[in-house]
């Protein structure tokens, strides 16, 4: 068994999953949700050497949000204690950083973010930024908040389906919004008090697999994190997943931190935010994070 520390103190396991690892990377199949199976240990060492010496304080606050959080606790408690953390990143040079690098950005005015149409006792949601890969952005949000109320509040409502119009799913935050909030306890309030996550997470309480998502293209951040809260996930068979967040100076933010960690492990989850790497259909199908691999013509 050999442990290795990185910056942050995150530490990583080589070979034999070690459960008090932030992961363990092995170049043989293996299916312990602990480890992960890569190319190159060596390679993929060096990255993450290299990612955790430039965001060590991002990978910290990553590495304790996923461990601190209990798979069968609230979900509630998990989406505060996610969004404190991202908050106090917010606040952090990390973050700083990385908005003066990327300077000044506008948010370009589209309408209809969400689109939705009701067929029977079937709710159907759709983001509908196209020319963004449909970018997550707080009037989507808002948006998507006011479809899901529709399901939540009407019993009649039977089935939710959660997908994207044009070339992608959502491909996260969009990354031209990021920085317009000044105020990181009001930014918090906004998150936990107006939370798809949360209503998702409820929708699927009531509804099992009958509130379910269908994702393909960029399958990324916030898009992933909302689509891991329903009861069941298709995926387009050339979707690409993963969690960006990290080269931000920030973690995931969208709940990501239960959703995900409840469908693949911590190990896993804290893999694709530390690395920075994405992943095709069929290894998150083997995960667990998506449930089946869905072409256009049919099951695959």
């Amino acid at each position: 068994m050999t442990l290795l520390d990185l910056p942050g103190g995150i530490i990583v396991g080589i070979g034999t999953p070690v459960e008090r690892a932030t992961f363990t990377l092995t170049e043989t199949a293996c299916g312990d949700r602990r480890a992960v199976t890569v190319t190159s240990v060596e390679e993929t060492v060096a990255r993450l050497e290299q990612r955790c010496a430039i965001w060590p304080q991002s990978a910290a606050v990553c590495d304790d949000v996923l461990r601190a959080f209990e798979p069968a606790a609230t979900t509630f408690s998990g989406v505060i204690t996610e969004s404190l953390a991202y908050s106090t990143l917010q606040s952090g040079p990390e973050f700083a950083r990385w908005l003066a690098e990327r300077g000044p950005a506008t948010v370009p005015p589209l309408p209809d973010p969400v689109q939705v149409h009701r067929d029977g006792d079937t709710l159907h949601v759709r983001f509908n930024r196209v020319q963004r890969h449909n970018a997550f952005s707080t009037d989507a949000r808002a948006a998507l908040l006011e479809a899901l109320e529709i399901a939540r509040l009407d019993p009649s409502v039977d089935e939710v389906v959660l997908g994207g119009n044009g070339r992608s799913f959502c491909s996260g935050g969009d990354l031209a919004e990021f920085g317009s909030f000044v105020d990181p306890s009001g930014a918090h309030l906004a998150r936990t008090r107006h939370s798809p996550a949360l209503v998702l997470d409820e929708l699927t309480a009531r509804l099992g697999p009958r509130c379910r998502a269908h994702v393909h293209g960029q399958v990324l951040g916030s898009g992933l994190e909302m689509a891991a809260y329903c009861g069941r996930v298709s995926c387009d068979p050339a979707a690409v997943l993963g969690l960006p967040e990290l080269a931000l100076g920030l973690i995931p933010g969208a709940g990501g931190t239960v959703s995900i960690t409840r469908r693949i492990g911590r190990w896993r989850t804290a893999y694709l935010v530390l690395s920075g790497q994405t992943i095709d259909a069929t290894t998150a199908l083997s995960w667990g994070l998506v449930d089946e691999i869905v072409s256009a013509g049919g099951p695959v």
